[in-house]
């Protein structure tokens, strides 16, 4: 065995001494959110790779569950897989049904989508997806390591084997050495964590992190919809953050906050004398975002006359300041959002069909806040931690009448009318606990929804099952036993409320 593990490497005893090392430190370990991730980072040092992930079988559920990962170099630094329903990639579909190591020395001619894989300065460029067996020889879980350079992992496999084997059992055997009701769940790192910043693990948002990991590393002009106070700036400034551009400007233009003239010496620059008052040159917002990126906001209130002269910047990749003779070149990136209907303004003439094409290159529609079934306490517990932080005042808790409301109330102003909405409420908490008063939703909203007590009941169980299933990142084996009741028990509540059992990660 010693020969098979060990031979193909470079160095065969020095790693076979740092391969112990590793597995003491595992054997030792009591805590299980330590001891996952003391298996990623002992992998990631083994094979010399900067990302490692451990994935955990589900059995019931059939699915496979990130429950630990080294990443090294991420843009942006420290978030978890670069989206969400990794489990679902065919990738590693097909290493869970073959049960066979999979080794890529170049993922440029791989058939499999590795678009799952977070997002680095440099692709990925090699890697190697194990799966993870049990005494029995079934599968535990997987392994997987990359590398954005060039690198041999298949000698790596086997030892790796062995170590993520190890300490999936070391894992099963804590769990069964603790009483259910004290079991201590890891660390959900990509559900109530930020994936590109954004918050929430509701099925629409998911969707909307999925495009965002399309689009990242593609020159593609994005064009942001949605409703006022979706977050479509937010987003924006996601996509440049985590994307190549990040080390260069990002800047902002409300298109509808300048008069037309205004607009255009503002977004194209002018030369001393262009005009009365032009008394000096003017760097334009393209070429004070040379090289990076561009969020022209509100882009359906631009008007007719610039629509034009924009559509030429977009396809000649040139700005022409007003009173300059000549053009010259830019290297932007171009994001637009509007919360109007591009396509009827196409209809009624008001804007530019070309213009609208060029612009639509990658549309990403983001959801209105009551389309993100859950995301709301998230993102209300979120607001509130960083008003207390703001006002240098101890975490503020929720009542259960609080919580109630805000699942209650429709949010017309999503997000933005979210986030007023805690500010608000923080600062009138004096004792430390949220109410339903210091919210000030409207009656009416309340009554409308109101209706009996069975569905306030049900409201309210909703409610905690979304909030439970979200911390415990879907797994509705470790929900049941957090809550107290039995698996059977948990999936007739989540089909009774119209909770998918087969989306319920998303539901979170």
């Amino acid at each position: 065995m010693m020969k098979n593990l060990f031979t193909p490497l470079p160095h065969p005893l020095t790693y076979a001494e740092t391969l112990l090392g590793w597995f003491c430190r595992l054997g030792h370990e009591h805590d299980e959110t330590t001891l996952a991730d003391l298996c990623v980072t002992g992998a990631a040092q083994l094979s010399q790779c900067e990302l490692s992930q451990l994935y955990l079988f589900d059995e019931p559920a059939g699915r496979l569950e990130l429950i630990a990962q080294h990443l090294h170099g991420a843009l942006p630094p420290g978030d978890p897989a670069s989206g969400p329903g990794s489990q679902h990639e065919p990738l590693l579909h097909y290493v869970l049904t073959q049960g066979q190591p999979l080794t890529l020395d170049d993922l440029s001619q791989c058939v499999h989508d590795t678009g799952f894989l977070p997002a680095v300065a440099q692709p990925w460029h090699c890697l190697s997806c194990i799966p993870l067996l049990g005494r029995s020889k079934t599968i535990m879980g997987v392994l997987l390591c990359a590398s954005p350079r060039p690198a041999q992992l298949q000698g790596y496999v086997a030892s790796l084997a062995r170590l993520g084997g190890f300490a999936l059992a070391q894992l099963s055997l804590l769990r069964r050495m603790q009483p259910a009701s004290e079991v201590t769940r890891l660390k959900s790192r990509a559900s109530a964590t930020r994936v590109y910043g954004l918050i929430g693990n509701s099925v629409a948002m998911n969707e909307t992190c999925r495009l965002i990991g399309k689009v990242l590393h593609t020159p593609y002009t994005v064009l942001l919809r949605g409703e006022t106070g979706t977050g479509k700036e937010v987003v924006a400034r996601a996509i440049h953050a985590a994307g190549p551009r990040s080390a260069k400007a990002f800047v902002v233009q409300n298109c509808a906050a300048f008069p037309e003239g205004l607009l255009e010496s503002e977004l194209f620059g002018y030369r001393k004398g262009a005009f009365t008052g032009a008394q000096r040159d003017h760097v334009g917002l393209f070429d004070a975002a040379h090289g990076g990126t561009l969020l022209l906001d509100e882009i359906g209130d631009m008007p007719l006359s610039l629509q034009a002269k924009l559509l030429r910047v977009l396809q000649e990749g040139e700005v022409r300041p007003l009173g300059a003779n000549a053009s010259h070149k830019v290297d932007v990136r171009i994001i637009a959002a509007t919360h109007r209907d591009l396509l009827a303004m196409v209809a009624q003439g008001t804007f530019r069909e070309d213009l609208y094409y060029r612009l639509a290159q990658f549309p990403i529609e983001l959801p209105a806040l009551r389309e993100r079934d859950g995301d709301a306490l998230q993102l209300a517990r979120h607001f509130a931690d960083e008003a207390c932080m703001a006002l240098g005042r101890p975490a503020v808790g929720w009542s259960s009448a609080a919580l109630d409301q805000l699942t209650s109330h429709g949010f017309p102003g999503n997000v933005r009318e979210l986030k007023c909405l805690v500010e608000r409420a923080v600062l009138l908490c004096d004792d430390g606990v949220i109410l339903p008063l210091h919210l000030a939703l409207s009656p009416r909203t309340e009554a409308a929804v109101e209706t009996t007590l069975r569905q306030r009941l049900e409201r309210v169980e909703r409610m905690v099952l979304i909030d439970c299933l979200q911390k415990n990142r879907g797994n509705r084996t470790r929900t049941a036993r957090e809550l107290g009741v039995a698996r059977r028990t948990l999936l007739y509540r989540l089909a009774r409320l119209n909770i998918p059992v087969g989306e319920a990660k998303g539901e979170c």
